[in-house]
């Protein structure tokens, strides 16, 4: 298997082999890939805390559902607000361009002044890292489907984004979709 040597930008899609923990199912979008090792979120995993008890403000601002997502096992005391924002340069200093038109933003800021520059902002708790050659060793390894992302897929509103990212994949990657939660049902 052939790993590209920047997978920033791109989507991890949990193979069906991993069947519990955070990684069960989940897409994760790539932020940073390097050398040093690799850092992402989750897309998928939302939890039971609305953005607004957690972060005041941000809650009208957030994407639907404006809930907060796990964005991985690391630093679940922390917040990352992940935004996308459009073609355009940002104009805030609080917003910073990572890759296409996705982007981070400084959730110490007001949020009502971010609100007019960001097309859509969604909170992680948490963010999933690897350290250096541990994720090309787990693509290797089979763990990983590597795959392009699509605009969407950072801010999709529901939790069915893995089979949805599977389903769109050229060739037999797209039967995998078709994966039952429970093998054993089959």
């Amino acid at each position: 298997m052939t790993i590209p040597e920047d997978l920033t930008g791109r989507l991890l899609v949990a193979a069906p082999e991993i069947e519990d923990g955070i990684f069960c199912r989940s897409v994760v979008l790539v932020l940073h890939h390097g050398s040093d090792g690799a850092q992402g979120v989750v897309l998928n995993k939302p939890l039971e805390a609305e953005v607004e008890a957690i972060l005041p403000g941000w809650g009208a601002v957030a994407t639907l559902p404006a809930m907060v997502f796990q964005g991985g096992p690391v630093q679940m005391d922390s917040a990352l607000g992940l935004v996308s924002l459009g073609d355009l340069p940002p104009a805030d200093s609080r917003l910073r361009r990572l890759f296409g038109s996705i982007g981070l933003v400084d959730l110490d800021s007001d949020p009502q002044v971010i609100s007019g520059q960001v097309c859509a902002v969604r909170i992680f708790a948490g963010y999933a890292g690897w350290s250096a050659n541990q994720l090309e060793g787990e693509i290797v390894a089979g763990s990983w489907y590597v795959v392009e992302r699509e605009p969407a897929d950072a801010f999709a509103a529901g939790t069915d984004l893995w089979r949805a990212v599977l389903a769109r994949q050229p060739g037999p990657l797209a039967f995998v979709a078709a994966y039952p939660a429970d093998p054993g049902l089959n």
